[in-house]
């Protein structure tokens, strides 16, 4: 009997264990270097250093409703008080957001860039994938009306992470703005966290997903279920643009088109033909870019017809 005990307590060790440390591939996932991320992006023709810097544009520190600072830049070279939040992806920062800043720009647009949680400059001690960047983006969102003013169409582009915390906000009773485009979202956590087990471990969900859940649950405050675009989707009722690569091998395409049959109202879906995950605007950029202005020309109509009504 004691020999059954301790096989089983050793077992129980052991999944908790595997738990702590399938949390902590989660949490205090590893963040790429501004090095790097200047050095891709400068090698795929995104970012000019020295354009960057002339751009008019303003610190913005704001205070989370988790206590530390978010840090990023009003970009406001036109005369005009439209203006796009963007959101970068997991383990990057507000620099690899300057590439779809400077599409807003060319289109006449300003933009908000700013870094998420734990990611650049901000603050914030774990990444959570959207469940608490949906509070922060909120802050952004707020700052941002205020300056700008009720009459501002203001809208939020997302990459991945950022995409999923686009829709998350975008679900929420208090979201304030105009429009949304979710680039590569997935469409839910567990989904996700299923895909990556059997692709980059060849696990199943059985024992470690449940675990880790519970773990989550117990070291962050949330649940995996709770980070699920897919189920506020009833709750969007702006405009929403899906975007993804036919090819992503990271999040499925099948996500945005889950996603897109949901979503009520207006929408569209986009379906790059190139390019791995993210990478629908660097291996796609004329028809990305024709999208897009396509969409926020359509915005401005929808919105100058909801005035008529």
């Amino acid at each position: 009997m004691f020999i059954g005990l301790a096989i089983l307590g050793a077992f129980l060790l052991l999944l908790f264990l595997g738990g702590i440390y399938f949390t902590n591939q989660m949490m205090y996932i590893k963040m790429r270097s501004n090095q790097f991320i200047i050095e891709r992006e400068t090698t795929a023709g995104h970012y000019d250093q020295a354009a960057f810097d002339a751009l008019p544009k303003e610190d913005i520190t704001l205070q989370s409703p988790y206590g530390y600072d978010i840090k990023g830049y009003y970009v406001h070279p036109h005369q005009t008080k439209n203006t796009v939040i963007i959101c970068h992806g997991v383990t990057m920062n507000l620099l690899n957001s300057v590439k779809y800043m400077n599409l807003f720009l060319e289109l006449g647009w300003n933009a908000v860039i700013y870094d998420h949680r734990r990611h650049g400059t901000s603050g914030g001690k774990t990444t959570s994938y959207g469940y608490y960047e949906k509070n922060d983006l909120e802050t952004v969102v707020n700052w941002l009306r205020k300056r700008t003013g009720e009459h501002a169409l203001i809208g939020i582009h997302g990459e991945s992470m950022g995409a999923v915390t686009t829709l998350l906000y975008a679900g929420m009773p208090s979201d304030g703005v105009d429009f949304y485009i979710a680039d590569c979202p997935f469409a839910t956590f567990e989904d996700q966290l299923i895909h990556r087990l059997k692709e980059d471990f060849h696990l199943p969900k059985t024992f470690l997903l449940p675990l880790a859940n519970t773990v989550l649950k117990w070291r962050d405050g949330y649940s995996i279920h709770d980070v699920s675009p897919l189920a506020v989707m009833e709750q969007i009722h702006k405009p929403v643009l899906f975007i993804h690569s036919q090819f992503d091998d990271y999040i499925p395409v099948k996500s945005s088109e889950q996603l897109y049959e949901k979503k009520t109202g207006m929408k569209k879906l986009y379906i790059a033909e190139k390019g791995a995950h993210a990478m629908s605007y660097t291996e796609n950029r004329e028809t990305y870019k024709q999208t897009v202005r396509d969409f926020l020309k359509d915005i401005k109509e929808h919105y100058k017809e909801s005035e008529r009504a």
